[in-house]
This record gives C-alpha cells, structure tokens and sequence, in this order.
C-alpha cells in the first residue's frame, strides 16, 4: 500500500511490541523499519524501468528479508541504546534528517502521483511544523535511559518489516512473500492501494497514543483501538469482495458470456466501487460495480480484444516476459495513433470506464523496437487528476 500507510502500520505495531518500555522510539523505530522494504523503488535509479518494476515488492518484500534484516537492525539499535550513542549530537542530528527527509519523500510521492500543487504547499507548511516538534521534543532534550534487550528490539523490527509485505498482499499490485523460493506475487485483490478508511483509525491510534507516558493504559488502548478497527476494516473488504464476485459471475451469466477465468479488485481510494475482467479465448470482459448502484448487476461490459498476436515475434523479449508475468497476462495490446504498440495491464481499469482510446488505459507500457532492441516505457498520459476528475469519480462510485 502507499507509504504513509505503511509508515503507520510499522509505527502501530513497534508501539505494540516495546511501546511500553522505551515510549514513542517504538513508533519511530517501527515507521521506519515500515518503510523499509519500500527503499527498492530507488531501483529505477540505477536500472532500466522494467527491471525497477520487476525488482519492486520483490525481495526486500520477503519473509527472509525480514528475518534478516530484523537480526542486523534490532543488534544495532540495542548497542545505540546500550553504549550511549542515541545521546550524542551527531546521531540525534542524523536521525532528525531522516525523520524530515521521510517526510518529504512521502510528500513528493503524493504530488508525483496526483500532480496537485497544493500538495506541495501544505507539504511545506507540515514540514515546519514537523520539524520544531522534532526540536523541542528530541534534538533539544536530554534523552532518557532506554532499558530493552536485544530479542526485544529484534522483535520490533522483525515484526514491523513483515507486516509490511503481508499488508501489500491484500492488493492487486502483490509481492513476492515467499522469495527466494517462489517468485509468484502473492495478491488477494480485496483493498486498493491507497484506501484512508484503513490508514485513517491505525494514524489516529498512533497519534493519540503519542501524547501519553509509556506507562499510561490509555496509551496501549488507543494504539490498539486503530490496530483493531483497521483490522475489522479488512474483514469487511472481503466480504465485499465476496458480494462483488456473485454479482460479476452472475452479470457475465445474464449476458451469456464464457469464461476460463477472472479477477475482481476495488478502485482506488475506497471499497465501494468494484472492476471485474473476465478472460475467454479471444477478448477480455470488462466491467464496473458500485454498492451504491441501485440493482445489484453489471449492466455494461467493455469488450478488450487480446490481440496477443501482435507482439508473438517479441515473445522471447526479456520485457515481455516480465510484462505478462507482472500482469499475470491480464493485458491486451493496442496500435498507438504513432504506430507503436501498447501493452495494457487490464487489473487497474480506465480513467473513465470507456477505453475510448489510448489514454484511457490506467496502467500502460509502449513498445519500440529498434532492430533487435526493444525498449519499453510506462506511459503516465491521460493521468490528469484535478477537482472536475475528482467529482466524477466520485459521483460514480456513489452510483450516479
């Protein structure tokens, strides 16, 4: 999921494990240790966009990252503490920059994403605020005396980093849990990436938490009161899966349409409303669901012709195969107004249920093939998102 949710969840659970001995360091020691698999998207830094996306939620995704690297930062943070390092100044300013460069590292993901500038002004604003409370609560402060063993910190990041890849699996995108030893994406496509009706009562728990003393019960209830309400939340994604699955399979039925199989996933932001792609021989059904429509059938499914065909000489491709494996070969394939080839990932839908062109397609890649050389890229056009976009989608996940 999106960053500050997994920055809460690892704050969340670092509170649960040693909150009660060492205070609010749990919940910074546990976002961090959350965030931490989400590091490999500085992959596209160093490598081609396909690699970047291929190495993403791969192994820093994993049971054994976590074992691992839970081992090597747990024995660190316990020597900091033991041997006095966390009270000298060059280390207190050390971990304020990364507190402040995580922050805008989150804020940039955000506007790199929705392309609101205002975004980028209320980043700031937040960022002083951030900034004076990490002063007069840290830089300034003498610390106090931290008392937890090594198993203990070692069960904080463990715990921390785990539930980060376990989180990820709940969504369409996957990850690759059980690597080295399987590298299928383990995803059950019940929650969006982004969904604040989760993040919201675990940011809330952590934050109400934070203003009472280590020892204080009202610190571990409020802390485990967004734990358990974020939790009943993604009891309740399921069962709306579950509702969306029967209509899906019954709307595909009333229209007569065959199918080898299919896979339903919620749209961004919200649980309400639902996309299903059914696969047959020669096209893929595509169609769109709200709870809040008034009879409970998909009336309308865009038909997505496979178009396979098109790219069988580039079969052997290293890209390809990492395409179709990333779209666990929901995908069809358009010729662009250019002339160039475009690889559509059927899973995240359209930007207005249509598929009327090019653009419409949410996640996309365009071929070029030069000679023998093919080069990929993730197309980002016809993202637009602004206040009219916003309304409309909206509107229709209210069933309008």
């Amino acid at each position: 999921m999106d960053s500050l949710t997994q920055l809460t969840l690892g704050a969340a659970v670092g509170e649960a494990v040693l909150g009660r001995k060492v205070g609010n360091r749990a919940m910074v020691w546990g976002g961090f240790a959350g965030l931490l698999p989400d590091f490999d998207v500085f992959a596209r830094f160093f490598t081609d966009e396909i690699s970047a996306l291929a190495f993403h939620r791969g192994a820093t995704h994993s049971i054994v990252f976590a074992v691992f690297t839970g081992i090597a930062l747990g024995s660190l943070a316990e020597w900091l503490y033991r041997s006095g390092t966390y009270r000298k100044k060059w280390y207190k300013g050390l971990v304020a920059s990364f507190i402040l460069s995580m922050f805008g590292f989150l804020v940039f993901g955000l506007y790199w994403i929705l392309k609101l500038p205002n975004i980028l002004i209320g980043g700031a604003v937040a960022g002083l605020g951030l900034g004076w409370f990490v002063w007069t609560k840290y830089l300034s402060k003498n610390l106090q005396e931290v008392n937890a063993n090594r198993h203990e910190w070692i069960g904080l990041f463990f715990l921390a980093i785990v539930t980060h890849p376990i989180l990820d699996c709940f969504t369409a995108y996957g990850t690759r849990l059980l690597w080295p030893f399987s590298h299928v994406r383990i995803s059950w496509d019940n929650i969006s990436v982004v969904d604040p009706a989760y993040t919201l009562p675990l940011l809330l728990g952590v934050i109400v938490a934070s203003f009472f003393s280590k020892n204080n019960k009202k610190r571990k209830i409020a802390n485990w009161a967004g734990i358990l309400i974020s939790s009943a939340y993604m009891v309740f994604t399921f069962c709306h899966k579950n509702q969306f699955n029967n209509i899906f399979e019954k709307s595909l039925a009333r229209q007569g349409i065959e199918y080898t199989r299919y896979m339903t996933a919620p749209t961004i932001l919200q649980n309400f409303l639902w996309l299903g792609v059914a696969e047959s021989d020669t096209a893929f059904y595509h169609g769109y669901y709200s709870f809040f429509n008034k009879k409970p059938i998909i009336k309308k499914f865009n038909v997505l012709p496979k178009n396979h065909q098109r790219i069988a000489h580039l079969e052997n491709k290293r890209e390809i195969k990492i395409l179709k494996w990333f779209s666990k070969n929901y995908y069809n394939i358009i010729v662009r107004n250019d002339g160039r080839l475009q690889f559509n990932d059927l899973r995240y839908g359209s930007f207005n249920e249509d598929f009327k062109n090019e653009n419409d397609y949410i996640f996309k890649f365009i071929l070029t093939q030069h000679n023998d050389q093919l080069q990929v890229d993730q197309s980002r056009a016809g993202r637009k998102v602004d206040g009219k976009a916003f309304k409309k989608y909206f509107d229709r996940v209210l069933g309008n």
